[in-house]
């Protein structure tokens, strides 16, 4: 076979292995070390490849990054830190017409700048916003899909696991792509709130229950905020947030930390706030720092498996006879791009999200450094194009989260997809956007 044809086979191959239910990481393996003993004939060879993939894969010192940022993830999941930023978005914005929306996408925005685990927002506003959100009169499926479509902003806003993944897999700067993930981040953020005014206004009937206004006890609480919180109570229980997010974030754009430094200080200031608000007890952190491990292990495995895939795949020169049938076939940067993003979009459908960006990353890296297109601009386009998968059937991860974590016969599946289509499409207008004009994800370099 060529190196083209042993190429497309082994991604169809993963991807079948992967949609039949096997692990990412053990269908990437095992179809790198059949891929590799036919290309060479020899077990040894390839068993070689699997040992020095295993030494080689995660032995640098910036993978310590992972499990430290997962920690203050799961730290701040566990200190009710995303109740804490849907009141604050809820004190302000209620007012106004899907303003609970809008405070919902906010405080997942400030959420993922603390946690950047897209599965943990969804879980978490799931609990927090739908229950407020079907109480003053919102539509079920307006409540789910707001929550679905804002839980994305945790892989897109630093720090954020997708973000890391990517950098390490093409070997470039981890706090470049955090620094190039705010921009967008805060371009889509406010798509979606727009998106939102848009459709209280033009299409009520989805928004809000039933007549498409708010029922008399869901008007007056939008006219009378809740008594309990104060603003000085709200100004309480949002400085905790900042001042986390500006101690990891400030750290590695002012050049204090690195970001595995940047990864252990928040863990810490994490621990702190969570001890402090007597949230974390010993029996708590223990399963805190099980977790931890359990999603480290499978993301070093993942990468491991990633460099054996990445490996086989230069070995039967694959990305090289594809770039040559590429440029033979065009020369159009922008088609290549659209059939890059096609595929991802695709493949979304699926496939999760580690995985997606495990299989096509390596097959396309070299094309786009063929036609000499920035990486770090590459990655976002990458990741925006990949979180789109999280709200599509029929695997749409986020939707069965939150259907997972609903205690209400009301909503079916069927809801949370059809509620999160709109925000899936304001994805695609935004990967349009940022597509046309490349400077735009570096927007935060102009504020």
């Amino acid at each position: 076979m060529t190196g083209l044809e042993i190429g497309l086979f082994s991604v169809g191959a993963i991807v079948l292995l992967i949609y039949s239910g096997m692990h990412v990481g053990v269908a990437l393996s095992l179809v790198s070390f059949l891929s590799v003993a036919v290309q060479r004939g020899d077990l040894t060879i390839a068993m070689k490849l699997l040992t020095l993939a295993a030494a080689d894969g995660i032995a640098d010192q910036t993978f310590a990054v992972i499990p430290l940022f997962v920690l203050m993830g799961l730290v701040m999941s566990a200190s009710d830190v995303g109740r804490d930023a849907f009141d604050v978005g809820d004190y302000f914005l209620r007012p106004i017409r899907g303003g609970l929306g809008i405070a919902t996408v906010g405080s997942n925005a400030v959420f993922a700048a603390v946690t950047g685990v897209s599965i943990a927002s969804a879980a978490v506003f799931t609990r927090v916003a739908v229950p407020e959100m079907l109480r003053l009169g919102y539509s079920p499926r307006f409540a789910v899909g707001t929550v679905a479509g804002s839980s994305v902003l945790g892989m897109l806003i630093p720090p954020s696991i997708l973000l890391i993944i990517y950098a390490i897999l093409t070997e470039q700067s981890i706090g470049m792509m955090f620094f190039a993930g705010i921009g967008p981040g805060i371009i889509l953020s406010s798509c979606y709130c727009l998106g939102i005014i848009g459709m209280a206004y033009f299409t009520p009937g989805f928004v809000y229950d039933h007549t498409g206004r708010f029922s008399d006890q869901a008007a007056i609480a939008r006219s009378n905020p809740r008594d309990e919180n104060s603003l000085i109570g709200i100004f309480v229980k949002a400085l905790p947030l900042l001042g986390l997010v500006t101690i990891v974030l400030g750290g590695i754009y002012g050049g204090i930390f690195t970001p595995t430094e940047a990864g252990a200080v928040g863990a810490f200031c994490a621990l702190l706030l969570a001890v402090f608000r007597k949230k974390m007890g010993w029996k708590a952190f223990w399963g805190v720092l099980l977790e931890t491990g359990h999603i480290t292990a499978s993301i070093c495995f993942l990468i491991i498996a990633a460099t054996m895939y990445s490996r086989s795949l230069a070995l039967a020169g694959v990305p090289m006879e594809i770039g040559e049938l590429v440029q033979t076939a065009t020369d159009q940067f922008l088609l290549v791009l659209l059939i890059y993003v096609l595929v991802v979009l695709f493949l979304g459908t699926i496939i999760d999200s580690v995985s997606i960006i495990l299989i096509m990353v390596p097959l396309f890296l070299p094309l786009m450094q063929g036609f000499e297109a920035d990486i770090i601009w590459f990655g976002i386009i990458t990741v925006l194009a990949v979180e789109v998968g999280l709200l599509t059937p029929p695997l749409g991860i986020a939707c069965f989260v939150i259907k997972g974590c609903l205690d209400d016969p009301r909503i079916t599946l069927g809801d949370v997809f059809i509620g999160a289509a709109p925000f899936a499409l304001m994805m695609i207008l935004v990967l349009i956007l940022l597509t046309a004009w490349p400077h735009l994800v570096y927007i935060n370099q102009w504020i």
